[in-house]
């Protein structure tokens, strides 16, 4: 197991509100002890005592749930680096002579390259991980050149490309689910599943964000990654086992397998839309930081179906927004309706619906029954709420690299096929074949006029 963790870009809301409490919750979970150590760094000109105190405070704000004691071990195993990022020189005082270490970059996307250079040009040593937050690239184009340079410096196995939510309890019980039951594994095909909704809706909106959120938007914040990778779990063959080869063999089966949309396919099987102001919330193109000519989309939804043996004819819908009415954050597979009912009178049975909840989590199947009369149909709704995982998933993340576990981190083709199902959308957008609708914050988003 690797010892030594640094942070690259620590002074940042990523480290604040995810990483520093992870390492918490490893801590508390007794899987890092006194032998542990991070190395922050940042561009700040900041004393050592003056970061352990931003991330004592940090720490108190956003895990006040770890206990104290350790959440004190956090700080005092943190040491403080003001290091320019893409400079080798800089960052031989933050890579250890001959131990590994796992680099954690929580940086803009834009200067991964430059980063990655610059570890290696300092020498970090064999079976050191370095990790790599989305988005992975910002284009098709992007990821390959991304991929070719890393290759050039690092072991696949050594490059962690992370995603949290693969890493969330409810994601991984899709498999748990799918895989260990019976019931479900001999119909789950385009034979008895009509569609598939994976759907993140926020009430949040820009929160803040314009720097970041302006020049991404919904499609590459949310969909290219995500919610890609809930459809590689709803969607893939079993795997032999759970390790990393066999995982990730299958999750890149189902991204080849979709089909490749034409511009207009795009066209037709697309939507982007922007909030409007609404319960409170100012328009998007009012927040500050936001340039109206950037047309950066809030809401983003595409339609895409499969071609292989297990899912033909079946419906895959990937929809996310902000500053909806309501959270939804599901995965939501509808059975297809039973050939005949044979009960007496007009009665319609309403479809099987299998929902997993991602946050908050849970697992719910809507089924038919009957009334005390026995001839009338009525909903009947079980449901389920999972245990606490033991770890938050940007725990689990962090477990998976100083374990140097790749199983839940995304492989160099498979970040590239991702951005090949988007690529033609991102296209049709550009050429405003699809227009920009328009939302009211606060309600259920732009109306479905197919």
């Amino acid at each position: 197991m690797i010892r030594q963790l640094a942070i690259l870009g620590a002074t940042g809301d990523l480290t604040a509100r995810y990483l520093l409490p992870a390492l918490g919750a490893l801590g508390t979970a007794g899987h890092i002890g006194k032998d542990f150590s991070l190395t922050a760094v940042g561009r700040e000109d900041w004393s050592e005592d003056t970061y352990r105190n931003w991330a004592a405070e940090r720490l108190d704000r956003h895990a006040p749930d770890i206990p104290a004691e350790r959440r004190r071990e956090v700080v005092a195993a943190t040491r403080y680096r003001r290091a320019d990022v893409t400079d080798p020189e800089a960052l031989s005082a933050v890579v250890p002579p001959g131990e590994p270490i796992a680099a954690y970059l929580a940086l803009p996307p834009a200067i991964f390259p430059a980063t990655a250079s610059a570890l290696h040009a300092a020498g970090t040593a064999p079976g050191s991980t370095i990790v790599l937050e989305k988005p992975f690239g910002e284009s098709l184009h992007d990821a390959v050149e991304l991929n070719r340079l890393l290759s050039g410096l690092y072991p696949e196995r050594s490059i962690f490309r992370v995603d949290h939510f693969l890493a969330m309890a409810t994601v991984l019980n899709v498999l748990g689910i799918r895989l260990a039951n019976r019931v479900l594994e001999p119909i789950w095909s385009s034979a008895h599943i009509d569609r598939v909704d994976i759907v993140w809706d926020e009430s949040l909106a820009l929160e803040g964000r314009a720097g970041y959120y302006d020049g991404v938007g919904a499609l590459r914040d949310m969909l290219q990654n995500h919610l890609l990778q809930l459809l590689c779990l709803v969607a893939m063959e079993p795997p032999i086992s759970l390790g990393d080869r066999d995982l990730r063999d299958r999750k890149v089966d189902v991204l080849r397998s979709v089909r490749p949309l034409t511009l207009h396919d795009a066209a037709a099987r697309s939507r982007r839309a922007r909030y409007g102001a609404g319960a409170g919330i100012p328009a998007y193109v009012d927040e500050p930081g936001v340039d109206p000519q950037h047309h950066t989309e809030t809401f983003a939804e595409i339609l895409l179906e499969l071609d292989n043996w297990r899912w033909p004819g079946t419906v895959f819908r990937l929809r996310t927004g902000k500053a909806l009415r309501r959270n939804r954050q599901e995965v939501a597979v509808h059975f297809r309706p039973v050939p005949h009912l044979p009960f007496s009178g007009d009665v319609t049975a309403t479809p099987n619906v299998l929902r997993f909840g991602l946050e908050p989590e849970s697992v719910s199947l809507h089924l038919t029954g009957t009334t005390t009369r026995g001839d009338v149909l009525a909903p009947l709704t079980l449901a389920a709420t999972p245990e606490p995982a033991e770890l938050p998933p940007y725990g689990r993340l962090l477990l998976d690299v100083l374990n140097r576990n790749p199983a839940l981190s995304i492989r160099a083709d498979e970040a590239e096929e991702s951005w090949r199902v988007v690529t033609p959308v991102l296209d049709a957008w550009a050429k405003d074949l699809v227009p920009l609708e328009e939302y009211a914050a606060g309600s259920d988003g732009p109306a479905d006029t197919r």
